[in-house]
């Protein structure tokens, strides 16, 4: 009686002998928690997806995630991107992977040209000059000098201190709701990121924002002629900052206005906008990082519009993801940069970015992107208006070629914006297995900017997926901020997508155009039909898992 006595506790019980919904509360009522935690009822994936995300979150805290239930990504191909259980999701907002993801031809240059050379841009190479003649290329004649960075953050920042030491000014504007990048300068200029008030957006004299051209609830847009109305306030802005002793300097906008929500430019708008600004002295700069390299069906976004800016910028799609970035403009501006600074930059223009950049633009030409981008994106928004005739909660169906804005409204009457219904939405459709984003002055129009290889069946997959989940929006706020449940049925409907697609690696249509895409995966190794049915069977080992 006197020893001491050790008690073991029993074994736990076998892992599939209970396990709790997604919804259930994990109380010591209904298990033990000092035998095993809650992992016990997450399979082994489901463990590494949240280890995953966990990681992720210790690590890098200010950078967020898409969705609620983020997409642990093993790899991408064409259209679709992978997730780590091998299930396909259809992409529709992944702009800097232009051609596709894993683009062979791109891939290969890469790897070709790392295998001899890359070092940094003083020294002399053909590459870089091969690139530049070939870019400029695609310009409008007169836009022929290249400045090179990484990113359209450093392309725009440059962009802005080229058009200050050019024209001797300081001021800078741009539009109501734009983005431009993520660097102290382009903070203070654009007000999208992040939202006025926080830090790095102090008012200053220096910078202007003009009123946006939104069609459904601008000042202008009942204008007989809206473009020379909207021209008419940036003039406005302009004399008023000369009268404040501020000379403008640039004036910068996208060619499709992006981030505002996914607008066209009304007609004639940015050619007074253009003429207003040059009659003060100023230049001006066509943000193309995401409008162009055929986003719209047009090389570049300004091309829609019929105007030639004084600068243009890039980045995002021109390495297809592999960073590449910078600035074109002309000989004139650029002798007048060189008098007064320097410019360098240690990656911009590396020997392994310029052979990307060119295989980039050798590939939308093989590919005929251009011409197919304007079949799809016509299809696809044909496809994207009969959802508006369907649901009042779809106001307007917007854009050109494979860039197009969804707008979500709670009341047409009123056109009061739907953000929490947008975001629902995305989750939603994130759950049948097609990735969607938003974006917006109120973050309710739904943006769709796939890969240009999409194809007339991914539309229809999208607008069924749209469909379904549009009919079954809730109506309370309560349950437009829960969660959303798995849809196992409509991830095997993009299973069976992926299968006829050919193995997810891409349409169809470009074997007889260049790319053979069906020939390679995302690794750039040959690939057969074993890998891709290993992948569909461990994803249907998992949706089984879940939905159990």
């Amino acid at each position: 009686l006197g020893s001491k006595i050790v008690v073991s506790p029993p074994p736990p019980p076998p892992l599939l002998a209970y396990r709790a919904p997604r919804s259930a509360t994990i109380t010591s009522t209904n298990v033990n928690m000092a035998w095993f935690g809650e992992t016990a009822f997450k399979s082994a994936a489901e463990q590494e997806e949240a280890r995953q995300v966990a990681r992720r979150a210790r690590a890098v805290p200010s950078l967020p995630t898409h969705y609620r239930d983020p997409v642990i990504i093993q790899r991408g191909r064409g259209t679709y991107l992978f997730d780590n259980s091998g299930q396909p999701l259809l992409d529709l907002c992944n702009n800097p992977a232009g051609l596709g993801h894993s683009h062979p031809k791109v891939t290969a240059a890469a790897v070709d040209q790392m295998q001899k050379l890359n070092t940094n841009a003083r020294y002399v190479y053909p590459e870089l000059a091969n690139y530049a003649e070939a870019l400029t290329a695609t310009l409008p004649a007169g836009l022929d000098v290249c400045f090179f960075t990484n990113s359209g953050s450093e392309a725009n920042d440059l962009a802005l201190r080229i058009a200050r030491l050019h024209t001797k000014g300081k001021g800078v504007v741009c539009l109501q709701g734009a983005y431009h990048g993520n660097t102290d300068q382009l903070i203070n200029i654009a007000p999208y990121k992040p939202k006025p008030g926080q830090e790095g957006t102090a008012p200053s004299r220096y910078t202007a924002q003009v009123p946006l051209c939104d069609p459904l609830r601008g000042a202008h847009r009942l204008d007989e002629d809206p473009g020379a109305a909207y021209a008419g306030d940036l003039a406005l802005t302009l004399q008023e900052m000369r009268a404040d002793g501020v000379k403008p300097a640039a004036f910068i906008a996208e060619g499709l206005f992006t981030m505002p929500g996914f607008i066209m430019p009304p007609k004639g708008y940015l050619a007074k906008a253009y003429q207003a600004v040059r009659a003060q002295g100023g230049v001006c700069i066509a943000d193309e990082v995401q409008s162009g390299f055929g986003r719209g069906g047009l090389m570049w976004g300004f091309s829609h519009s019929g105007v030639t800016p004084d600068m243009v910028t890039f980045g995002k799609p021109a390495g297809n993801c592999f960073p590449l970035a910078g600035v074109v403009t002309t000989a004139a501006i650029a002798r007048s940069f060189a008098e007064s600074a320097e410019y360098f930059n240690t990656f911009g223009g590396s020997p392994v970015a310029m052979r990307v950049g060119k295989a980039v633009l050798e590939a939308m030409e093989e590919d005929s992107l251009l011409e197919h981008v304007q079949d799809v994106g016509a299809y696809l928004k044909w496809r994207l208006g009969e959802l508006q005739e369907k649901h009042a909660l779809v106001a307007d169906v917007r854009g050109v070629g494979l860039w197009l804005g969804v707008e979500l409204v709670k009341s047409r009457e009123t056109m009061e914006p739907a953000p929490l219904e947008a975001n629902w939405l995305i989750e939603a459709a994130r759950q049948r297995g097609v990735l969607l984003g938003a974006t917006g002055l109120y973050g309710n129009v739904l943006k769709i900017k796939p890969p240009l290889c999409f194809t007339r069946a991914n539309a229809d997959l999208t607008v069924a997926v749209l469909d379904a989940v549009l009919a079954e929006m809730p109506s309370s706020i309560e349950a437009l901020k829960g969660s959303v449940p798995h849809n196992p049925a409509a991830l095997r409907e993009v299973r069976k997508m992926v299968a006829a697609d050919g193995l997810g690696a891409g349409p169809t249509w470009a074997k007889d155009r260049g790319t053979d895409w069906a020939a390679m995966g995302g690794d750039g190794l040959l690939v057969d039909g074993s890998v891709q049915r290993a992948e569909n069977a461990e994803a249907e080992k998992l949706l089984q898992s879940k939905e159990a």
